[in-house]
């Protein structure tokens, strides 16, 4: 117990002491940059409170920020909706995870392979490849909807799960990431490994991968954001709705109505529950994805 006290006050010495070491200007730049975290919480708060409020309290105006009489209606209304339908929303959220993990796992396989010989096995018209592929990033998703819908198609793979994953394996941004942060891994690892009779696959696996951890950990939120809130799919390559996934069904709860007021109530409900995976798994890899923007574009 002795020792512990000691310990304890040992560290809040340390501690003081470095407080008392931070001058003036960053007081105001960690005052600045607490309101500021403080600002950009507010989004969260707002869509909290919102999946919780009644009715009356979703239809004031000016709209409230807190909720004043929470309640759980809105998700059991949420559930209800379903009932009295063919295909209910457990299904829905079945084939949502299915093809976010299928979707991400392939975003992350695909892009760590095509970013391995980018950055280190020159070989020719590599930059003029990796160009095209920084290009992509221009078009926005509608321009090329029709040419996905054709390729899939023709594939036949049309109200599969493969349908869905396909369209989606492609992820320029992580081919970009990936690549810069290769390019940090020496190039006399490799040769060592060679040396030493490490196969191609052996280095790509066990050395340059787990030097890359941060990387993978940003380009798998990046995936599983962009797989988990597709709605584009299902609208485009499923004609079957017991194959469409989560997103199109949120987004048919408030369509096609008369009014703007019936399902509010079911869609805040449904809006928190699309986002909450999200603010999950970048909770999980949140120090990674900010390692990995902070080295991304050093050489």
């Amino acid at each position: 117990m002795r020792l512990q006290g000691k310990r304890l006050v040992y560290r809040f010495e340390d501690w003081l002491a470095a407080v008392r070491r931070i001058d003036r200007t960053q007081i105001v730049i960690i005052i600045g940059l607490t309101l500021l975290s403080a600002f950009m919480l507010l989004p969260l708060v707002y869509l909290f409170n919102h999946a919780f409020k009644p009715l009356h309290e979703l239809l004031l105006f000016p709209p409230t920020f807190i909720v004043n009489e929470p309640t759980m209606q809105n998700f059991t209304d949420l559930m209800a909706l379903t009932q009295t339908t063919f295909i209910p929303v457990s299904r829905y959220i079945f084939n949502s995870v299915i093809v976010t993990v299928l979707a991400t796992a392939g975003m992350v396989f695909t892009g760590s392979l095509c970013a391995y010989p980018l950055s280190k096995h020159k070989f020719p018209g590599g930059n003029w490849f990796f160009g095209a592929i920084m290009v992509s990033l221009l078009f926005a998703t509608e321009v090329i909807s029709i040419p996905r819908y054709v390729v899939v198609q023709s594939l036949g793979i049309m109200n599969t799960y493969l349908g869905h994953v396909l369209p989606m394996i492609a992820l320029p941004v992580g081919v970009f990431l990936l690549k810069q942060f290769m390019d940090q891994v020496p190039n006399e690892l490799l040769e060592a490994a060679k040396i030493d009779g490490a196969s191609e696959v052996k280095i790509f696996l066990r050395i340059v991968l787990p030097l890359v951890t941060p990387a993978m950990a940003t380009i798998t939120i990046i995936a599983f954001q962009t797989a988990w809130g597709n709605a584009e799919t299902s609208t485009l390559f499923m004609q079957d709705d017991a194959m469409k996934t989560l997103p199109f069904y949120m987004g048919t709860l408030t369509s096609n109505l008369a009014n703007s007021v019936a399902r509010q109530g079911a869609a805040a409900a449904g809006a928190l529950i699309m986002f909450l995976p999200s603010l999950i798994i970048f909770l999980i890899y949140q120090r990674k994805f900010i390692a990995t923007m902070a080295h991304s574009g050093i050489k």
